[in-house]
């Protein structure tokens, strides 16, 4: 898609405008506190949560609103800043409501957030640089792979410390925890195997695949029995039996070419089930359409596709399975495949990111956490 020197300039200045903003910390403390709704359901987006691209939603945390047509709410201010001082890709986001707190991952640090009053807690650097990491359901133990690197730490998610190193060759990158926090999911870019981490010991028990090629974006359903998984020059997906190790089925898009994808290398970059496993979305970058899948048939079957309006890079849905969330910044209602909201900051430009998390709140307190990746959750 040519974008023209009209566009470049428009992007640059909004880009400029809202640098000015974060700079400025958009509001003080007090005022954001205020706009905070008591109860309710937001959705909490990391940025710059597409590479470094800051005219995509600045720099931050941006609230949305669920509840009233996902509109902004308020800007977090965040630090994650390089040597030169500007914002770092954001790598991963992760919630918990039994700590109350959001912990964002960029290229090289870890930021930790009180969900009550937005402040940070602390950020820290770990070897490696950090990737997409995941949290236990009781929020205690994050599993933060390195940066493409050959070992994942695993740490002490509210004060940061490293608990034990996990060294495993494989380009770490994606990482799941199970439901049930007794087990957590490690790919990486460099490995055709799902490695299974036993999270009562932080040892490696268990190998799903080999799969055709390296592993991108995965999901797995709710009882831990099936994972779906992206796999380098595949537009479409392959499926592993995570009780036997094998893997079941590869399923290509039907209709579409694969092309040339802007971002990830990748013709599918992201991938998700609905709550209710009913259905697996399939990102496909360079023909800019999200593609639906009948999950409840194996292999799933290929049932629709929607057009959006960018490269998608990831997937994810709202906990009452009712939203999906590419990347993109649209809102698509999943009953009716159309697009009823558009994610957009303060400035009113689209807010896209591949990093977005759903936390519920009743009280002023939260209450319930949703995850980065499209989980299933039938359990």
């Amino acid at each position: 898609m040519k974008t023209s020197p009209q566009t470049s300039r428009r992007d640059f200045l909004r880009t400029t405008a809202v640098a000015a903003l974060c700079a400025k910390g958009l509001a003080s403390s007090a005022s954001a506190a205020a706009a905070k709704p008591a109860e309710g359901r937001l959705l909490y987006s990391a940025v710059p949560g597409i590479r470094n691209y800051l005219e995509r939603g600045g720099h931050g945390v941006l609230v949305f609103d669920i509840d009233h047509g996902h509109k902004f709410v308020r800007r977090i201010a965040a630090r994650g800043l390089g040597a030169d001082g500007k914002p770092l890709n954001v790598k991963g986001v992760v919630a918990s409501a039994a700590t109350s707190r959001l912990y964002v991952s960029t290229l090289q640090f870890v930021t930790c957030f009180d969900l009550l009053t937005d402040k940070i807690l602390w950020e820290k650097a770990y070897e490696g640089g950090c990737d997409r990491m995941a949290l236990s359901p009781d929020g205690k133990v994050m599993y933060l792979p390195s940066l493409e690197k050959d070992h994942w730490h695993i740490v002490d998610a509210p004060s940061g410390e490293i608990i034990k190193r996990l060294d495993i060759q494989a380009g770490a990158h994606n990482t799941i925890y199970g439901l049930d926090g007794k087990h957590a999911y490690l790919a990486g870019l460099k490995a055709p195997l799902l490695r299974v981490a036993d999270t009562s010991t932080h040892t490696i028990t268990k190998e799903v695949g080999p799969f055709t090629a390296a592993i991108r974006p995965f999901t797995i359903n709710g009882r831990q029995t099936l994972a779906f998984v992206n796999v380098n020059g595949l537009l479409g997906f392959e499926v592993g039996d995570i009780t036997t190790g094998k893997k079941l089925h590869r399923v290509e898009v039907e209709g579409f070419k694969p092309g040339v994808p802007k971002r990830h290398g990748c013709p599918s970059h992201g991938i998700g089930l609905t709550p209710d496993e009913k259905q697996l979305w399939v990102c496909d970058a360079a023909n800019q359409r999200m593609h639906i899948f009948d999950a409840t048939v194996m292999p799933p079957k290929q049932i629709a596709s929607i057009p959006v309006r960018d490269d998608p890079g990831w997937i994810t849905f709202s906990l009452d399975g009712k939203f999906a969330y590419p990347s993109t910044g649209e809102v698509i209602d999943v009953a009716t495949r159309k697009i009823v909201a558009t994610l957009k900051d303060e400035t009113g430009g689209i807010a896209e990111s591949e990093k977005l998390v759903e936390i519920h709140f009743a009280n002023g307190k939260p209450t319930r956490t949703g995850d980065q990746f499209g989980l299933g959750r039938v359990r």
